[in-house]
């Protein structure tokens, strides 16, 4: 049980780079079995995402870690029959190629569920299958761009500001890992088994998370802009500097958080004011407000805030760096974060799986494998293919 819910599903990931490998890593952190499908010469261009270590690439370890590595050239005319025999035999198949192009290798949905009718099919791409941008490249950066995130994020004054990690790419993994499991629930529920085909954009998600600013525009014309780390909701909400130079972030969403905020910072006349009562009559007021807060937190140490914060009942949590990650009590005693053997690096720390079921909590079987590590063990052990056969596959580089 300790291998989590979904021990039994088989899982083909033959994604590259982040949204589809994520959501893949997901479903193996919770027992299924995942094989993953890279190109036999250059492999997944996430080996090259991130730093290395002599050589070794560190996010591989992750994002790729409980998939066995199977290394194939899915445009070759053989490369694709194995595919499709792998699909007989599986559950999920994730892709997130520009739509036609397994179409063009032969072996689009129509192929895949002739193989395999209960297959549950992922499609990730930048905009979808359909649509004028359909053919379009599609990078996270590009989702971005044009989910409003960009736009309403940053300095009034300053210019569209972009992350700097793959935010549109995670969400839409995490957001996929979701939509798999619905459809497993249809399929094991139909009395037929039938599987289908989830169409997913790296776009929707993140236009999901940026909240209703379509629907404020539909309704009211308005069109939101950027405020850096103000709320146009609430009041005071923003990022604050302590006396010994750490960064502390304030939030008051809660109408009693905002007052007990004021108070403890010594202005509890403000409370009083009719605009006070309104997450929005603060925010017309963020200036004064930031002013009490932030002068009184520039007075004192980061653990002092911290700790009249939470003596008043108040919301405040520490800007954090990667280090202050690894060094935070709670991280690591909830073992947000894990370490996990290594046949490169010895134990490794990386987030552990990303929630806690009591009954089934899923783990970390291994970290990510070399190219092609699991080839032979698929093809020959499972796939009954003749080492012969396999060995003029690799000579003819359809495997590795």
């Amino acid at each position: 049980m300790q291998d989590g819910p979904l021990q039994g599903l088989r899982v083909i990931d033959a994604s590259t780079i982040l949204a589809g490998p994520l959501c893949a890593q997901i479903l193996g952190d919770f027992g299924a079995d995942v094989v993953k499908i890279e190109h036999p010469v250059t492999g997944d261009g996430m080996r090259g995402h991130g730093r290395s270590k002599d050589g070794t690439p560190i996010w591989w370890k992750e994002i790729s870690r409980n998939k066995r590595a199977l290394a194939l050239s899915l445009s070759a005319p053989e490369g694709a029959e194995i595919l499709l025999r792998l699909a007989a035999r599986s559950d999920v198949l994730i892709e997130n190629f520009r739509p036609g192009t397994l179409e063009r290798w032969g072996i689009g949905p129509d192929r895949l569920h002739e193989a395999n009718p209960s297959l549950i099919i992922v499609r990730v791409t930048g905009f979808g299958q359909r649509g004028p941008y359909a053919g379009r490249a599609g990078f996270g950066t590009l989702a971005e761009s044009m989910s409003g995130f960009a736009y309403m994020t940053g300095e009034a004054d300053g210019p569209p500001t972009l992350p700097a990690f793959g935010l549109a790419d995670s969400l839409c993994g995490i957001a996929a890992s979701s939509a798999t499991a619905m459809a497993l629930w249809h399929r094991d529920r139909d009395p037929e088994r039938r599987g289908q085909v989830i169409d997913l954009s790296l776009l929707e998600p993140l236009m999901t998370a940026v909240g209703p600013a379509p629907t404020v525009y539909d309704q009211l014309g308005v069109v939101e802009e950027r405020h850096g780390n103000r709320s146009t909701n609430n009041a005071p909400r923003n990022t604050y500097r302590t006396a010994d130079g750490h960064w502390l972030a304030v939030s008051t969403s809660a109408q009693r958080i905002a007052e007990r905020v004021l108070r403890l910072v010594g202005h509890p006349e403000v409370v009083e004011e009719p605009w006070f009562a309104t997450g929005h009559g603060r925010a017309a007021h963020a200036d004064l407000l930031d002013k009490f807060v932030g002068g009184w937190i520039a007075g004192r140490t980061r653990e002092d805030v911290i700790e009249e914060f939470t003596a008043a009942g108040a919301a405040i949590a520490p800007v954090y760096s990667a280090a202050d990650i690894v060094d935070d009590p709670h991280i690591r005693e909830t073992e947000m974060l894990t370490s996990v053997p290594d046949p490169d690096f010895g134990p490794m720390l990386m987030h552990n799986v990303m929630w806690r079921m009591s009954r089934t909590p899923g783990r970390i079987r291994f970290t990510g494998r070399a190219l092609g590590a699991d080839t032979d063990a698929l093809l020959v052990d499972e796939l009954g293919l003749d080492p012969a056969e396999v060995a003029s596959l690799r000579e003819r580089r359809i495997v590795t």
